[in-house]
This record gives structure tokens, sequence and C-alpha cells, in this order.
């Protein structure tokens, strides 16, 4: 089998599916998430679907199909209540058992199927032993974002929780106040439904985290856990919302220490800074975890597109896990899932930039974690509607000093570069090889109402190389591809 090049992101353009989960299920890999809508204008309106790929090619990704609509929910007959990061698990049974809540209602649905990526159907809601519902009194914490885990001995545990850094909105409490507290680990029992004991709080919320050694980095969202050998790794998303985070512990069910970030979908940290304007890339919330497939781990994370967070995309790193299990934050790149650089030949859509700024830098989506004015800020977004097979995405609005960066290339022997552009910008597409590099290359560039290739002539060093494109001009383009010749 030819194996194919494998991208960031990794599923189809038309595809947005956030919050994902990864697993291998036999010979192939599922990832599971939420699934967001093009230019949606909430979170997660679509229903479930899955996506696999062998565990031998992580290019060549499959669809599943739908795996469960919103109206199978008996509290949800209409589907006017979104489905939101759900989590998979396999049973004492054999079967394979998804977890999910019901919108902002603090409702723990659970489904059930067969094998992974079937038809699953609704089995319960996570209930305390006399078939009340979990936490569904004025007062109780609030179930969000569904982790589950089952121990070798097969004990089963969910992780839930949400501790924003600011007030919770009036919203998420709905006609019951609620508390936040922060994370918590739940026993069920094998019936993988049925609460078995108390809940506890593991991880503490911001201004109650002093002295945790989590300082910065507390819990908000988007629990996840995971064992590598003897050690329990608890992925989570911080109050800062852009970074995936871990702490370990030799338990499931307490003592765990901050490890540090794993990712953050603005390389922030990593480039030495911490402000949202500083970030590389535009953020937004973060969710998702570790997998490992053939004897290599990954991170799955995701991006935020057309301006805003709700059409969010999956995308994969590869990461080191040190001798003495630490993890180190990995950057961004176009190559994820490839391991190792992208061939330096060949047409690349300008989507799997793994940087995205204007001339004053990104900043932060989202209107109640921050917001930026879009007038001079580039964007990810498509032709088409959602879900059309073949749409057009590419980079919109680059303006003079609009930066596009991609990592990384094997550049052997390259004698050209052409870019796909229209708009009506006046002037030059500059190529580099790092962000605020020297110029290698610049390809003039006309106003053009369709896509049109410019090209120049360039030699670059053989090796391994990231580049880096930046409009400087007048006016505008939309940025869609590039060619390496």
């Amino acid at each position: 089998m030819t194996k194919k090049q494998c991208f960031n992101p990794f599923l189809p353009s038309y595809e947005y599916i956030p919050d994902g989960e990864p697993y291998v299920f036999g010979d192939r890999l599922y990832v599971y998430g939420s699934h967001d809508r093009f230019n949606g204008k909430l979170f997660c309106m679509n229903d479930y679907v899955c996506w696999s790929a062998p565990v031998d090619n992580l290019g060549d990704w499959r669809y599943e199909g739908v795996i469960y609509k919103k109206t199978q929910d008996p509290k949800n007959r209409l589907g006017l209540t979104q489905m939101f990061a759900p989590d998979v698990a396999i049973g004492a049974d054999g079967r394979y058992y998804l977890y999910y809540t019901l919108g902002f209602r603090s409702i723990m649905g659970v489904a059930v199927c067969d094998t992974p990526a079937g038809k699953y159907e609704f089995y319960g809601y996570v209930s305390w032993k006399d078939g009340s519902l979990l936490w569904n009194n004025s007062g109780d914490p609030f179930l969000f974002d569904p982790g589950v885990f089952v121990d070798d001995a097969g004990s089963v545990y969910l992780y839930s929780g949400f501790e924003p850094k600011r007030a919770v909105p009036s919203l998420l409490t709905g006609w019951k106040k609620r508390t936040f507290k922060g994370g918590y680990v739940i026993p069920l029992d094998s019936d993988m439904k049925t609460v078995s004991g108390k809940p506890k709080l593991l991880f503490q919320k911001v201004g109650s985290a002093e002295g945790t050694g989590f300082e910065g980095h507390e819990f908000f969202e988007a629990s996840s856990m995971r064992k590598m050998n003897d050690t329990y790794y608890f992925i989570y998303s911080s109050i800062n919302g852009h970074e995936l985070c871990y702490a370990t512990s030799k338990s499931p069910t307490g003592g765990f220490q901050y490890g540090g970030t794993i990712i953050s979908n603005g390389d922030l940290y990593l480039n030495g800074k911490t402000e949202d304007k500083d970030a590389y890339n535009y953020i937004g919330n973060n969710h998702g975890s570790l997998v490992v497939v053939k004897n290599k781990w990954y991170i799955f994370y995701h991006r935020q597109t057309n301006r805003h967070h709700y059409s969010r995309q999956a995308l994969a790193e590869p990461i080191e896990v040190k001798q003495d299990g630490s993890i180190l934050q990995v950057e961004m790149t176009s190559c994820g899932l490839n391991n190792g650089p992208l061939e330096g030949k060949g047409e690349y859509e300008a989507r799997i930039a793994c940087h995205l700024m204007s001339a004053k830098g990104a900043g932060r989506y989202g209107v109640y974690f921050g917001n930026i004015t879009f007038k001079d800020h580039p964007f990810f977004t498509q032709t088409g509607k959602d879900r059309e097979d073949n749409p057009t995405q590419y980079i919109a609005n680059m303006r003079d000093g609009a930066v596009a960066g991609f990592k990384y290339f094997l550049i052997e022997n390259l004698k050209e570069i052409a870019v796909c552009v229209r708009g009506n910008a006046n002037g030059y597409m500059v190529l580099s090889t790092s962000l605020e590099g020297e110029a290698v290359a610049k390809i003039k560039i006309d106003p053009c109402k369709t896509f049109t290739m410019y090209d120049v002539d360039v030699e670059l060093e053989k090796g391994i190389q990231a580049l880096y494109f930046t409009y400087k001009g007048s006016g505008k383009l939309d940025f869609r591809s590039f060619v390496l010749k």
C-alpha cells in the first residue's frame, strides 16, 4: 500500500471536528469529537460522526458516517440542544459506550454500540443507584466534557467539570443554580452509567489552587484520562483556553501533580510569549487527548476558523514522552501525523498553514473569552455550504504584513515556487524560511478576480525547511495554494 502524505488539518477541508478523543481499536485509529458546522452560530451544531485511519497509514482517513444523532436522546427529540464534546470507552461486556452532555444542561447521556463506529443507540443517563440523575439539584456541581476511563482491573471512572476563568454567564446556570469548583472524578459501576461512590474534587478552580503547583494553569474543562505504564495522565484545557496541559499520578483518583503544557493552538509559551496578541495563530478554546499508535505517541487538538470559535478543525502532532515520563510542549506544524517533513515538491493548499497572523499579530476568537477586530486580520474559510464534498478552503483577507507559515518541507532541488491567489492586491508575496527571516524570493502579485498562479525562480538550501509567505503591498488577497517545482 502506498502511504499518503498527512497534513494538518488531517481530515478533509469541509470537516469540522473539534474536541478529538483518539483511540486505537483493532488495527484502526478512530477519532471521536464534537461536530461543528461551517460558519455555525453555536458550538457543535451537527450530529456525531466518526473518522478512522489504518494504524500503518495515518494519511488515509475514512468517513464512518453519522454514529449518533441529537434526536436519539429522549430529552432532545426535536434536536434543539447541541451535544458537546464526547468520549468513548469499552465496557466489561466488550461494547462501546459513548458519553456526552446535552448543551449546558448538566445532563450526561450514554449511548452504546457493538462496534467502534456503528450506529450507537441511547442507553441512559449517568445516575445514582436510585435512578435519579447525577447532580440534578440546585447547588450541585456542573457536569461537562466527560472523560471516561476503564482501568486495567475493570474499574470505571468518569472525569468531568467546568470552571472558566471569568464569572459564569447566566446562560450556563440554566434554570437551576450550579456550583463551579473544578474537575471531579466519579466512580461508575460496570454497567457504565450508575454512580458507585462519592464524586471527588481533584482539580481546584482558579483562585483556590494556591500551593498545588497548578497556578496559572488551573483546570477549566476538557477532561481526558490516559495511562502509560503505571502512570495516569490527566489531559485538560486550562483557564488559558488555548493550551492542553497534563498532570500525572500513580492513582486514577488523586495525587495528581502538574506536568506542563503539551500544545497551544497559538504556540504561546513555546514562542517565549504569553499574551493573546503575541500568538502565532488565532487562538480559542482547545480540547483533545493522547494516543499511542505503533509505539509512537500523539496529541490531538483543534484550531479555530472562519473568524469565530464555532467552526473548529482537528489537528494532531507527534510528541516525545521522556524517560522520566515528562512531555515537552510541541509546536504546531503543517505535517503533524506525517511523522516528518512533507515532500518539497507539488501543490499544497494554504489551509495547512500552522501559523497565521496580521501585521499587528493574531489574537483570540470568541465574544466571551476575548475578541479582536476583524478588518485587518486574515482567516481560514471556504467556498460552498457545510459538508460539501469539494469546497475550496483558503486563507482570506491577507493584507499588507499578513503572514502564513508552513512547517515543514524536505527541500532537495527546488527551482521554482508559485502561489495561487485572487483579489485586488497589488504588491509581492515575500518568501522566507523563518518568521521575520530574510526574503529568499519575491513573487509579484497583480489584481485578479479569479484564482491565478504567480511564480518566481528560487533557490533554497537543501534540507528540512519552513516556508513563510508574507504579503507586502496594497489591497488584499485570498491565498488558495502554493506549488513547489
